[in-house]
């Protein structure tokens, strides 16, 4: 069965999608820490991100440089933190969070629950800077 993140790669359901190329995608998290988080994927559904072979692995840290450069510009932080943690989705991913304190990419904090149209908003933003 499909995870959910291969559900939006294939426009299966919604995503609000910020970057994609050929083998990524990046799309933000419905219930974000800060807004602005923002899972990368690669597009070929694989569990555990250290089953990724080597060339997908380092692609997928340069996009996501290049997707944590387009979220920076747009939302204000001091840096933006990474995190790969991959027990709710079997699926590997990257999480891309603006922070301004450490207390930022804290997973066990309550989580934000942003609007659609909050989303919609940060979302467009975030591709148009994706370069």
């Amino acid at each position: 069965m499909a995870s959910i993140f291969t559900k939006i790669i294939n426009r299966e359901i919604p995503g609000h999608i910020v970057a994609e190329d050929e083998d990524y995608l990046a799309f933000l998290d419905i219930n974000p820490l800060v807004l602005g988080h923002t899972l990368v994927v690669p597009k070929n559904e694989i569990d555990y991100i250290f089953d990724l072979d080597d060339n997908l692995l380092a692609g997928l840290h340069i996009f996501c440089k290049r997707v944590a450069r387009a979220i920076k510009s747009v939302v204000e932080c001091n840096r933006i933190g990474v995190a790969v943690i991959g027990l709710e989705v079997p699926h590997a991913h990257i999480h891309l969070v603006p922070i301004s304190t450490m207390d930022d990419l804290n997973f066990t904090r309550p989580k934000l629950s942003p609007t659609q149209e909050e989303l919609s908003d940060i979302s467009v933003k975030i591709h148009s800077a994706f370069k």
